[in-house]
């Protein structure tokens, strides 16, 4: 699925490279935008990844930054040429999390903890609709229909026979029970969890609900991690108007950790397997 380039990391990764020229050079960024009378929040948005780079933003920045090497002026062109291709996920026009799925496309491994419901990658047709459906009221059915078909295309990483996403997840307990479309939807989507959990790369956990209080307490988020040394591990939080990524080294340790006491609380693989397994045949009868 992945493509050859990927534009979410090539602003990423040409972000964090003008970034790193700007500090080279003592300048903040409130200097930067004075001196190309653009805003400061222009700078930051470009030097996180967050926008589109245009070759004529590179070539003002550079300027500003006294780069004198070409080789390097060249290549950071090239990166902001490469940035503007579309990604697979725009043939289904705009969606919201475009950001999240070209960062989880280029994505070695993925940590999640879910506490409502099956998590996206996991989940069958069926049951992907339901919460969609659900989640999404006022939506017209073309609308929510694209949403299922992006979901359901982001799972061919798990099942690519060459460098699949490792995936590691931390179900609550509450996404075994939640019904979500019908009784028959939530055993198939539990089977198909069971079937998937067999992977190498895939591990399954359950949060139960004895635990109580845990260090997932405050909601449901991700850790993406890159093969590529110069992509640092992004903490991503979904939220209904808006995202929040956590590039910070502090804020990705701090969720780390948290993600190992959730691990630790959580019940072992083959103690989630057979509670997994229980609860598919209890929603069969």
């Amino acid at each position: 699925m992945a493509s050859n380039v990927n534009p979410t990391v090539r602003r990423r990764r040409l972000g964090q490279e003008l970034r790193r020229l700007r500090e080279l050079k003592g300048m903040t960024a409130e200097e930067v935008a004075e001196r190309l009378l653009v805003s400061q929040s222009k700078i930051s948005r470009l030097e996180n990844g967050r926008r589109s780079i245009s070759q004529r933003d590179v070539r003002d920045l550079c300027g500003v930054y006294e780069v004198e090497d070409q080789r390097i002026v060249d290549s950071l062109m090239q990166m902001a040429k490469d940035s503007r291709q579309q990604g697979w996920w725009h043939a289904f026009g705009d969606i919201p999390y475009s950001v999240y799925i070209g960062l989880e496309t280029d994505a070695e491994s993925l940590r999640v903890y879910e506490p409502q419901i099956i998590t996206g990658l996991l989940q069958t047709r069926p049951y992907a609709e339901a919460i969609v459906q659900g989640g999404s009221p006022e939506s017209t059915e073309q609308e929510n229909d694209k949403r299922v078909e992006v979901r359901l295309r982001r799972q061919s990483r798990i099942t690519a026979e060459q460098d699949p996403l490792r995936l590691w997840v931390v179900l609550d307990e509450a996404a075994l029970h939640r019904v979500v479309g019908s009784r028959q939807v939530m055993r198939e989507q539990l089977e198909h969890v069971l079937e998937l959990s067999q992977l190498p790369h895939v591990t399954v956990q359950v949060l139960p609900f004895e635990v109580g209080a845990h260090a997932g307490i405050n909601g449901q988020y991700s850790i993406l991690e890159f093969a590529d040394a110069a992509d640092s591990s992004v903490v991503y939080i979904e939220g209904v108007t808006s995202d929040l990524y956590l590039e910070k080294p502090h804020d990705v340790q701090k969720y780390t950790v948290m993600y190992e006491h959730l691990r630790a609380q959580s019940l072992n693989v083959e103690q989630s397997r057979r509670l997994v397994e229980r609860l598919a045949k209890e929603y069969a009868r």
